[in-house]
């Protein structure tokens, strides 16, 4: 029988309760442009389309073996307890058996069914999206990363003219899809653009791959290919078909799932998903390349909707189709003209509500929200949660640890904001010479600052200390002798500092609020 079947029969079998020696459900088919998945109750069958997208190639029977096989091998490095095997397809297309004896007509990736409503795309659509859910995939993905395996520095992976080549290819792809005059246009500007970012970070690009940040990732990270399973978030349907879109910068993976957050309509949540990863990860230095990564990603979803046109010719199918092409060409534009960033530093004693107010402040504005809780500990080789065994003024606490944290906080910060992001650096900042540091940064940027002051009375401070100490769940190992070290200590602000602070009380309800509403009216009278 030749590879090129006709495969509409076979999938119609397939769709028979027959075609299985196991118990089937109603039997359910999802259909992609490269791809029929059929469930079936307790299993999952993708089978390959027969098709030739120039990225990929499943044209031949030995072709779509061959990659079901390799599906089932990088998979497994998310989920090997969802990844069965790869099993063949026998009989004949009118009377196909799964997993059945004798020759091979078809293959089929076998998985176990996850339940209705697991992917974290359907739970975005009904608004179940949680902030565990974010803070699961920071994790997961943030520990994938790290464990993944390094490009070779003598590999084509990585290289910036490779980077670009399937930047090009998009535009190549979706100019071809379109009629109307102003979409050509706008897809023209983000080529320009694309081509004008490349250019000026191909050398970023080519230092990422010297430092070991071009490694085997997922590849197609987005909502739709993470799910809850087991209660675990869980990636999986990752990219098999093509190394080169495989072997990427980190930096590019996230990037497409906070871009997939924000076209969802959750844009805090993008910010805590990078957030979260960057403190578990320290990658702050991929932050000058994500913009660009995010327009990348933006246009493969373009092109993604663009290339299922034609499966369905029904109009309001392809209405939809052509508003969610017009909605990622929307959201890559914005990328492109990101507003001007600012430079936030914290100020408060431990226990005044720092972290949670920045934290929660980095959502709502679209910041970068660097803690040097976490920033100190990396720097001196422990993990956030790690017990250091660091008495008050010793260990990673002494005067010197101090100051090479502070360094270390402003170096990562005008990285970020020469990248293009607002920054709030939360540290207690109690030294006039520790807040100078950045005042100079900022002005050297020409970059608006402000000093965010957060207090609370004595016994509230010393009350939260004692809960965070019990709860053993924050980076911070601040103690109540430490903070009665920091009242003593801590040197007032200047005149000039004044000037530039916001100050919070935390005991009130609504303070939150009114942090918020001081800073969008500071954004606006320095813009």
């Amino acid at each position: 029988m030749p590879d090129t079947i006709t495969d509409r029969p076979l999938i119609t079998g397939l769709l028979q309760p027959r075609a299985y020696e196991h118990d089937t459900r109603s039997i359910q088919l999802i259909e992609t442009h490269i791809s029929w998945i059929l469930l079936t109750g307790d299993f999952a069958y993708k089978i390959k389309k027969p098709v030739d997208f120039g990225f990929l190639d499943f044209t031949t029977l030995e072709k779509r073996r061959f990659y079901c096989r390799e599906e089932l091998r990088l998979n497994r490095r998310f989920c090997p307890a969802l990844y069965l095997d790869v099993v063949p397809v026998t009989g004949t297309p009118l009377h196909p058996v799964m997993d059945g004896a004798g020759p091979a007509i078809e293959y089929a990736v076998k998985m176990r069914q996850f339940k209705a409503g697991s992917l974290l795309s359907e739970r975005a659509e009904k608004g179940l999206l949680t902030s565990d859910d974010i803070d699961g995939i920071a994790e997961t993905v943030g520990s994938f990363h790290q464990a993944a395996e390094v490009a070779r520095a003598d590999s084509v992976y990585g290289e910036p003219d490779g980077i670009k080549h399937w930047s090009e290819e998009n535009f190549e792809q979706i100019e071809p899809l379109l009629q109307d005059d102003s979409e050509l246009q706008q897809l023209q500007r983000l080529r320009s653009w694309s081509l004008n970012e490349w250019q000026q970070k191909a050398g970023a690009m080519r230092q990422r791959k010297q430092l070991g940040f071009i490694r085997e990732c997922h590849g197609d990270l987005h909502l739709g290919n993470i799910a809850l399973f087991n209660g675990k978030v869980t990636p999986f349907d990752c990219i098999e078909f093509n190394e080169e879109l495989r072997w990427i910068d980190v930096a590019s993976e996230i990037a497409f799932v906070f871009m997939d957050l924000a076209y969802r309509g959750f844009e805090s949540f993008s910010w805590r998903l990078l957030n979260g990863y960057l403190q578990r990860t320290g990658d702050y230095q991929g932050l000058p390349l994500l913009r660009y990564y995010l327009v990348y990603k933006a246009l493969v979803r373009a092109k993604v909707a663009l290339l299922g046109r034609h499966r369905d010719g029904n109009p309001s199918e392809r209405q939809r189709i052509r508003t969610e092409y017009l909605a990622h060409a929307a959201l890559a534009t914005r990328y492109t003209q990101p507003a001007q960033p600012m430079l936030l530093i914290t100020h408060g004693f431990s226990g005044s509500g720092k972290s949670f107010h920045a934290g929660r402040l980095a959502e709502e504005i679209g910041a970068i929200h660097l803690r040097s809780d976490i920033e100190r500990k990396r720097l001196f080789g422990f993990q956030a949660l790690d017990d250091t065994g660091s008495g008050a003024g010793g260990g990673i606490y002494t005067a010197e640890a101090g100051r090479k944290t502070y360094h270390h906080l402003a170096e990562t910060t005008g990285t970020v904001l020469s990248a293009g992001f607002s920054v709030i650096v939360d540290a207690a900042f109690l030294k006039n010479e520790q807040r100078s540091i950045f005042q100079e940064l900022a002005e050297s940027l020409n970059l608006p600052m402000a000093i965010l002051g957060f207090t609370a009375s004595a016994p509230v401070l010393s009350g939260r200390i004692r809960l965070r100490q019990q709860q053993h769940s924050d980076a911070s190992e601040a103690t109540v002798e430490i903070l009665q070290q920091q009242i003593a200590s801590a040197d007032p602000f200047t005149e000039q500092e004044m000037k530039r602070a916001i100050s919070i009380d935390t005991e009130q309800e609504d303070a939150h609020a009114k942090l918020l509403g001081a800073v969008a009216t500071y954004r606006q009278e320095t813009a």
